[in-house]
């Protein structure tokens, strides 16, 4: 895949490099975050951040940065990179940078005179540890490295600055050192393969900025202290590995974990394999045989609607059965504690949400459609079983089952659906009352569980079902042929936004083909982007598709216009069923813009939102779940129609 390759040229123009940023994560909730060229634009940036429960629930960057010096007949070229005050860079270390290649790991290729060095980062799937490879691959005399380390010690929504409270202390280990900065914080251990010669030399580097943080509208300059350096000398043809962690490293080891890691990889070889590659690193598995996925990177934790729109496309669609079911079996006792007495679980946020639990039976159905209804009534029918009677029983603070057999919801206070920003505590858009994705949920859950019951007759929810087969389309459907997004008592909400989508890509709908296929092309006409589908119609009142400013400005922005990729998984599917193989192409045509953001704004993912307008650029988190699998649900899809095409020629 060329584009996951970029040469000299871009990278020395900043602009450009910039702009793209490369992620690497664990199973621990850790990760390795920067720009393609190593200078950090973000407080979230950092060469390791991680966790650290003692202190908080937040992530917090250690070592910041990792600066490389090559020393040569006494002249020394820095290879790093960081913006000061005043749009002011230094070393400069980007224009010595002759390839950058994240086909497999991130590989910079550096070229200083003689000297060719290159650098490969992977970061430990099982351990708060990241591992540098580098490799003098060309030299013509004596060459000497020199690494100082860049050090944060702050939580991820912090700065730090100069300050008399720093532990200057450090131990001398194997082949490193341990420091820690500040009390409370693990230990920062640096080690490498060989002896490598350490020089204390205190020094704060002031004056850092982040210009995305700047962009943002917050705070945006940091001091970061340098405890010294090291120096390790290398020859031609040699490698140098080293690894930065909370733990003590056999340094012996280090080249059989790094191959070992090496090996786990998916190459990036495709587009289906980038996406893989992609679903991955959102594995959250905190402790002993608990699975979950983040909602993304690098700000989100584990959000209960996010995992189960989620869970389907990042493990059935990749043939990974036993992931989806071990996600299953750590979501279960979390979804029937709740159901049960209302209590919350501190690892899945959200479960209270209005249409969580229906999300999770949809992604149960999804389980039954791949698996088999058998193995899906095996495991997972007590749970439906219990959600249909939490509905039933009106157990849910929120929600009123109707004598129309409609799910009405208290959303005035306080964000009812996925559409959840809010300033001061209220919702921006404020959907109260009949939300019609959230009753497509209802009727499609209602309609499932009747199929795993072998469609005997259930008195209560065949009357519901009969009811809202009447209900549903005279609430929602309105004369211009598309879904009112909520309806209020007397009180229909015209906007055209993507929610009517969701409702129509259901298994199970009350609605005719003909009435689909009219809401398919509305949303057509008015929401779809080649970044993902509109949060709000440009005829719709309020319309605003940046998503810029600061975070007032951003809140009022968040689904009042902008792009969301995950709306094309319920939007394509519902193509392809109203379409057949008649809409593969179009398919097709639409993930081509999705795949070339691959080498956009964060290498080998796709951002949570775009702007609705062109040039539409990537915003918010930089790599997102519901992204991801959505594209990985379409790409499934997709497959599936083509090998029946070839199958009948």
């Amino acid at each position: 895949m060329g584009y996951l390759k970029f040469d000299k040229t871009l990278m020395n123009n900043l602009e450009e490099s910039l702009s793209r940023e490369v992620l690497r994560t664990n199973q621990k909730g850790a990760y390795h975050c920067s720009t393609i060229v190593d200078c950090n634009t973000r407080k979230y940036h950092g060469l390791l951040v991680m966790p650290v429960p003692c202190l908080d629930d937040e992530n917090h960057v250690l070592l910041s940065s990792f600066d490389e010096t090559v020393i040569q007949h006494g002249a020394e070229f820095n290879l790093g990179l960081h913006k000061y005050a005043g749009g002011h860079f230094s070393p400069n270390g980007h224009k010595y940078i002759r390839e950058y290649n994240t086909e497999i790991v991130p590989r910079t290729l550096y070229r200083v005179g003689g000297v060719i060095l290159s650098k490969e980062k992977v970061f430990s799937r099982t351990e708060n540890q990241i591992f540098i490879r580098y490799k003098l691959e060309d030299a013509h005399s004596v060459t000497t490295l020199r690494f100082r380390p860049f050090l944060a010690f702050r939580s991820v929504k912090q700065l730090t600055h100069e300050n008399g409270s720093v532990n200057q202390s450090y131990e001398e280990i194997p082949n490193g050192i341990k420091t820690c900065m500040y009390e409370g914080y693990p230990d920062l251990y640096m080690q490498f393969s060989k002896s490598a010669k350490f020089v204390f030399e205190p020094y704060w580097y002031k004056g850092l900025e982040y210009p995305k943080e700047q962009e943002r509208g917050y705070p945006y300059h940091e001091d970061l202290y340098v405890p010294g350096y090291f120096e390790v000398p290398i020859k031609k043809g040699e490698t140098l590995f080293f690894c930065a962690g909370d733990k003590q490293m056999v340094t012996t080891r280090m080249k059989l974990l790094y191959e070992m890691e090496l090996q786990l990889r998916t190459p990036r070889s495709s587009f289906f394999n980038m996406l893989k590659n992609a679903s991955e690193q959102f594995l959250f598995n905190p402790k002993g045989d608990e699975f979950y996925l983040l909602a993304g990177y690098p700000w989100f934790k584990v959000r209960a609607r996010d995992l189960f729109i989620s869970i389907p496309g990042c493990t059935l669609c990749i043939d990974d059965r036993e992931l989806y079911e071990k996600l299953m079996r750590s979501a279960l006792p979390a979804l029937m504690t709740y159901i049960k007495d209302g209590t919350l679980d501190p690892v899945i946020r959200e479960l209270d949400k209005p249409d969580v639990l229906l999300w999770a039976v949809w992604c149960v159905q999804q389980y039954a459609n791949r698996i088999g209804l058998a193995e899906a009534v095996g495991r997972y029918e007590e749970l439906v079983s219990e959600i249909i009677q939490f509905f039933f029983e009106q157990r849910h603070p929120d929600i009123r089952l109707m004598d129309t057999g409609l799910l009405y919801v208290k959303g005035r206070d306080k964000a009812a659906s996925w559409m959840n920003s809010t300033i001061e505590g209220k919702p921006v858009v404020c959907r109260s009352g009949y939300l019609v994705e959230l009753n497509a949920l209802w009727y499609n859950a209602l309609r499932f569980y009747k199929e795993m019951k072998g469609g005997v007759e259930i008195e209560a929810v065949d009357k519901v079902v009969r009811t809202l087969d009447r209900f549903f389309p005279e609430t929602f459907v309105n004369k211009y042929k598309y879904l009112f997004d909520y309806v209020d008592g007397q009180y229909p909400d015209w906007s055209v936004r993507p929610n009517m989508v969701i409702a129509i890509s259901m298994t199970y709908s009350p609605l005719t083909r003909s009435q689909k296929r009219n809401v398919l092309d509305v949303a057509t006409k008015e929401l779809l982007t080649p970044k993902g589908l509109r949060t709000l119609s440009p005829k719709s009142e309020g319309y605003r598709p940046y998503y810029v400013g600061p975070q007032y400005e951003r809140d009022l922005s968040y689904h009042q216009g902008t792009a969301w990729p995950w709306l094309l998984g319920p939007y394509l599917s519902s193509y392809l069923q109203l379409n057949g193989r008649s809409g593969v192409s179009f398919a097709e045509r639409m993930l081509i813009s999705l795949e070339e953001e691959m080498s956009l704004h964060c290498i080998g993912t796709i951002s949570e939102l775009f702007d609705g307008n062109p040039p539409f650029i990537g915003r918010g988190a930089i790599s997102y779940l519901m992204s991801i699998a959505s594209m990985l649900r379409i790409v499934d899809m997709l497959r599936k129609y083509n090998a029946e095409e070839e199958k009948e020629e």
